[in-house]
């Protein structure tokens, strides 16, 4: 008996490694070659899922629960398996280092409650902030990312010495201090709780943690005490990290519990087993007054799911380059597919894997209150080509839809605006033309700049009913520190 016991902990070990490991290549990867292998596994993420109204898995995902508890929480989500790594070493520091402790009922539906009224509202950080997959998508963008890309880049280099180019460089770079600062307190702070209290966070934060753990009370397959062989030693409840098991009850709060079975290897008794749940009361104690309150928050949450469906210089020869600056834009850029800034805000969880995903060092993190770490366009490292369509083929929650290279072309995010004072055709009689010569679309037309002279220097003409704001123009404009011509972005992406 023990052997099975071990065996299905151990899987459950297998698959949650698994699972983190995959997820976590999938915003490191700087070749772009693994999203075709690993992609799926940001798509069966939960809360992913029910914004992109994938009802297929929403529905496995709901199926699993009340089948087998909650294993989505230990298997799948990588911010649970995050802090069962802080737990692990924690408990190598400590042993029987927990303790039972009453479910905070009031804080997690409270939290429920604040993660739907964000949703309604269209807050989305507010909500990007407890969603577990995306906070673990920062901290892997954020944090894991750069020392992935050093570790490349350490390899290119010495593979460079040896005349051998398996590896190449890639930059590191900060794409928004306002995220990296999120992700850094995140991981912080579960780090600490996790070390000191196992699943904290799952089972007083998270909301997709309440919503399954409401089901997980339904659940056919538990771990269950026989009272017969328990002698109430306490052993179990001292080493699970949900802090769920009453040992002096011997009962189990089902809605905490997410089927880690570390109880059944620390029961030396043989006391607790996972199987078929008995017919008879799922729990000791007083009933739970809470399911009209859970009722009523699922409802308007589902409701919601369904409703939203300074100098100018020039580039080249050995003088001093000025790095670009960003322009202040009225209209903020997102990438294409994802229609509208309302439906990015509605459907968006902040999860950066789009902006991991981008080979073109176009997206990053937005730092504006009303979309903080939403994704954004910006053009001084690099412009949207018009044949790359990565961001909409990775993003789990239908944020941005997927398109394709012919619907890309069509599609405008923005449009060019040219600023006199800054070009150096028109300021310095420089003759340049690399905005009208970079244009994927031919919405830039270069023309005499005096009409009555068709001789005298030549300057932009944009043709904005064509231009799909791309930003190739503002990327390769040799002006510097700000570029002569910048992309004004749509509050709602039209075809061209």
């Amino acid at each position: 008996m023990s052997k099975s016991k071990s065996l299905l902990r151990r899987l459950r070990i297998v698959l949650a490694t698994l699972f983190f490991l995959g997820i976590t290549l999938l915003f490191l990867d700087v070749t772009g070659a693994l999203h075709t292998w690993f992609g799926w596994m940001a798509k069966i993420q939960f809360l992913p899922a029910v914004l992109a109204l994938n009802v297929g898995v929403i529905l496995v995902l709901v199926l699993l629960t009340l089948l087998l508890g909650r294993v989505y929480c230990s298997v799948i989500c990588p911010l649970g398996i995050l802090q069962d790594i802080f737990a692990y070493f924690g408990r190598k520091q400590k042993k029987h280092r927990y303790s039972y402790s009453p479910a905070k009922k009031w804080l997690r539906y409270g939290m429920l409650a604040l993660f739907v009224v964000a949703l309604v509202a269209g807050i989305g950080s507010v909500a990007a902030l407890l969603a577990p997959y995306s906070a673990y998508g920062r901290i892997a963008q954020n944090l894991f990312a750069p020392l992935y890309q050093w570790g490349n880049n350490a390899l290119a280099y010495l593979a460079e010495r040896c005349d051998s180019y398996a590896f190449y460089r890639t930059e590191v770079w900060i794409r928004s201090l306002s995220t990296f600062a999120v992700a850094a307190v995140t991981f912080i702070a579960l780090g600490i709780l996790a070390w000191r209290n196992g699943r904290t966070y799952c089972n007083t934060v998270c909301p997709v943690g309440t919503v399954l753990g409401f089901l997980s009370k339904f659940s056919l397959f538990r771990p269950m005490i026989d009272t017969s062989k328990c002698n109430g030693c306490g052993l179990c409840a001292k080493n699970c990290k949900a802090s769920c098991i009453n040992s002096a009850e011997h009962c189990i709060d089902y809605s905490r519990c997410v089927v880690c079975l570390d109880c059944l290897d620390t029961c030396n008794r043989g006391a607790i087993q996972y199987q078929l749940r008995a017919c008879k009361c799922l729990a000791k104690g007083t009933p739970d007054n809470s399911r009209r309150r859970f009722l009523t928050v699922a409802a308007a949450a589902t409701t919601t799911a369904v409703l939203k469906a300074q100098q100018d210089k020039v580039d080249g020869g050995l003088a001093f380059i000025e790095d670009k600056k960003v322009p202040k834009r009225q209209t903020p850029i997102v990438p294409p597919g994802a229609q509208s800034l309302y439906h990015l805000a509605q459907h968006c969880t902040g999860c950066q894997l789009c902006v991991a995903a981008c080979p073109n060092q176009v997206l990053r993190p937005s730092s504006r209150l009303e979309s903080l770490m939403q994704p954004e366009s910006s053009f001084e490292r690099g412009y949207c080509r018009p044949e790359c369509t990565r961001c909409s083929e990775v993003c789990p929650t239908g944020a941005i839809q997927r398109i394709d290279e012919a619907e890309k072309s069509a599609i405008q995010v923005g449009r060019a605006v040219w600023i006199q004072e800054n070009c150096l055709a028109a300021s310095e009689g420089v003759w340049c033309s690399n905005c009208a010569r970079h244009c994927p679309v031919g919405a830039i037309k270069m023309v005499p700049s005096n009409p009555e002279d068709p001789n005298s220097i030549r300057i932009p003409s944009i043709n904005t009913e064509r231009c799909i704001g791309c930003g190739a123009c503002e990327n390769l404009c040799p002006s510097r520190p700000f570029s002569a011509i910048y992309v004004e972005g749509n509050d709602r992406h039209r075809l061209v």
